[in-house]
């Protein structure tokens, strides 16, 4: 699984919706803006954008920002960070989709014994 574009949105997850300037959420991760636009160049995130095209980072951003400054003070590059977060992404994904099996089994009725 790749890290899409955009993919940190979740329709209906509230923390997805961008609320901080670029200069805010430079100034809640301790990052230069430039490097939040050199972030996004590279496709680690998308900020949502008003009309007029203006950045608007939710807290989800500032999450994945956050998790992009731990791993680049572990030494990673920009491609390394890139795999990384899709990895975590479909690790994230694949929990999920167990937990919802898992829920489910504890439901059933146990199979009949011979």
């Amino acid at each position: 699984m790749s890290l899409e574009r955009g993919s940190t949105m979740v329709i209906g997850d509230p923390g997805a919706r961008g609320v901080y300037a670029i200069s805010v959420a430079a100034e809640l991760v301790g990052m230069g803006q430039q490097n939040l636009r050199l972030y996004e160049r590279a496709g680690l995130l998308e900020p949502g954008r008003t009309e007029g095209g203006t950045r608007r980072y939710s807290d989800n951003d500032i999450v994945i920002l956050r998790r992009i400054a731990e791993l680049l003070a572990l030494g990673l590059n920009l491609s390394g960070i890139r795999v990384a977060l899709a990895l975590e992404a479909e690790n994230t994904a694949l929990r999920q989709e167990l937990s919802r099996y898992s829920d489910g089994a504890d439901d059933a009725e146990p199979a009949a014994q011979p």
